[in-house]
């Protein structure tokens, strides 16, 4: 161990070489940069990156591609938080509370708790990371198609506990979602499903047009219902950044562990990713944190559990990719081109032949995500004060960004139409008391589950038992099973709680 964490310090060291340092800081710009646009996602940024590496030599080729990866995974926080418009899926979880924190006049609060998550889980997952890696990298491997799908399930199931009050709305949110999921061409057979003959639904609907739509055009929409007549914030005491103190700090020790451990584990898996990490850990302390009956209502244990496990998979996600070759995420995907691309090909002989470039790498995410914070900190404070202008022209640039950024995912004029018919969509749910949540859920993991599906049943010839046959699938769908059933019971039993105590004061 005592050599691992000086082949680290030495790579920290050779990061501010003036090439890796330069790589380092404006990779964490464009990276914030791009996740802050909606549509344009930090993969996508970094696909956009890749060409300007090709003659870069490999070391700060690398240190550009990883400083993007980390501010993509953070940059989108400031859209979710001030505007409701989720930069990318991952962003999601993170403005159920970081939204309403902002709009009870709190947003500095609720951008000081993005920021000391991201730092949090981040520097976690980099020390473990760099410890780890050989049990991280053989825990991963062991997954195929049916642990894929078992995940995925466990992530669709947080659906109860996203629900609100009701599991019923809940539910026909998810199912709507699913069904949009499937609007298209299958993947598998070559079928059209859905399209009712209608050309432009034959590539299916882009999910970031649902998510974008029903949150940032639907908000706008409520906004114009009420005749943009919500409350403007006082300026006194919020400009300044506010970070959260030892004792609230203190108190979220619970779901700080919760979720860099979530992150940790599903950063690993390759596929899963920080959008399941987020929603997976948001679901997690909606049904075991402390506050849970509160949460989607602005609270920190909302703000902090998806950015920590959200930060968390940077790390991990690319001890897979270091030690074996293997992507953890579509980002390290990409990365992986850039290694193929100078002609190293990532697995364990690049620890014996070139274990420099490793810690290296491992020492820019840590720098990274220092800096990333850094850069946050000096953009809260301009960001926060867009929240002072009149609402009739921040839901203006709404409906621009939200344009912008749909039309620049695939360049398809349906995607315009698309966005409007979801941001009537969100419009009626919020009118109607439907969690949008649910939906967007639906639409983003719909297509990974089914993907996952598939494989499984034909690889296994239809084997539907593989499922609960196989050590690691089968306990993520008990876990699954008691993610359905926990909150369920608890309903049930206050429900006869309640009951008996009507009895007794009737008496």
């Amino acid at each position: 161990m005592v050599d691992i964490l000086q082949q680290f310090g030495g790579g920290i060291l050779a990061c501010f070489q003036l090439a890796n340092f330069l790589a380092l800081v404006v990779g964490l710009v464009m990276g914030m940069l791009v996740a802050v646009l909606p549509g344009l996602t930090a993969v996508m940024g970094i696909v956009l990156a890749l060409p300007f590496t090709f003659s870069m030599p490999i070391t700060p080729a690398i240190i550009l591609l990883s400083a993007m990866y980390i501010s993509g995974t953070y940059g989108g926080a400031f859209t979710s938080i001030l505007f409701r418009i989720p930069g990318e899926p991952l962003d999601v979880p993170l403005l159920w509370d970081g939204f309403q924190m902002a709009r009870k006049g709190e947003p500095a609060k609720a951008l000081g708790w993005t920021m000391f998550a991201a730092l949090v889980g981040g520097v976690i997952s980099v020390i473990l990371a760099v410890l780890m890696a050989p049990q991280f990298a053989s825990f991963g491997l062991k997954f195929d198609s049916p642990e894929y799908f078992a995940i995925l399930l466990f992530a669709l199931t947080t659906v109860v506990a996203l629900g609100g009050t009701s599991m019923v709305n809940a539910l026909i949110s998810l199912f709507l979602g699913l069904v949009v999921a499937t609007v298209g061409v299958d993947v598998v057979y070559g079928a059209d499903r859905f399209t009712f003959g209608v050309p432009m639904l034959s590539d299916g609907v882009e999910y970031l047009t649902v998510m974008v739509g029903a949150y940032g055009l639907g908000e706008v929409l409520t906004r114009l219902e009420r005749r943009f007549k919500a409350a403007q914030l006082a300026k006194s005491g919020t400009v300044a950044t506010r970070f959260p103190s030892l004792p609230e700090v203190w108190q979220m020790r619970a779901t700080f562990a919760r979720s860099s451990a979530i992150g940790l584990a599903l950063g690993t898996i390759p596929g899963a990713g920080a959008t399941i990490a987020s929603f997976v850990s948001y679901g997690t302390e909606a049904q075991y944190c402390k506050r849970r009956k509160i949460l989607g209502s602005g609270i920190a244990e909302g703000i902090v559990a998806p950015q920590t496990a959200s930060t968390a998979t940077v790390a991990a996600a690319m001890v897979p990719l270091l030690t074996l070759g293997i992507p953890g995420s579509g980002a390290t995907a990409v990365i992986l081109g850039a290694f193929l691309l100078q002609g190293i090909q990532p697995g364990p002989q690049v620890f014996i032949k070139d274990s420099t470039l490793v810690f290296t790498i491992f020492g820019s995410l840590l720098l990274g995500i220092i800096g990333m914070c850094l850069l946050g900190y000096f953009a809260i404070k301009a960001l926060i004060r867009v929240l002072y202008l009149p609402e009739a022209i921040t839901s203006a640039f709404v409906i621009i960004f939200c344009f912008i950024g749909a039309f620049s995912a695939r360049n398809n004029i349906t995607d315009l139409w698309m966005i409007v018919v979801f941001g009537i969509v969100g419009y009626l749910f919020e009118r109607f008391k439907f969690p949008i949540a649910p939906m967007v859920l639906g639409c983003i993991l719909g297509p990974q589950t089914e993907n996952a599906f598939m494989i499984s049943m034909i690889s296994y010839q239809g084997d539907w038992t593989v499922y609960f046959t196989r050590p690691i699938a089968g306990t993520i769908m008990a876990l699954s099973v008691i993610a359905l059933a926990y909150p369920l019971l608890r309903h049930i039993s206050q429900r006869r709680t309640s009951a008996r105590w009507g009895e007794k004061s009737a008496y």
